[in-house]
């Protein structure tokens, strides 16, 4: 699974570490989902939904292989 979250982390003008805040995980969780070592459960990826005000699939896509 790809994901645009470090774009729209930059959109808004947020670190890793204001975005963990944000959604209460912490910032080596973000690390992790934008380096794809983790993928996100369906309640995190719709609070990463809510502050970045767009759908869930305008962040994160599937690849071929998943």
């Amino acid at each position: 699974m790809k994901n645009t979250i470090k774009v729209q982390r930059a959109i808004l003008d947020l670190t890793q570490d204001d975005l963990a805040k944000k959604i209460g995980v912490s910032r080596q969780t973000i690390n992790s989902i934008e380096k794809n070592r983790y993928v996100p459960s369906t309640v995190l990826a719709l609070k990463l939904s809510d502050v970045f005000q767009i759908s869930v699939n305008d962040f994160f896509t599937l690849e071929d292989d998943d």
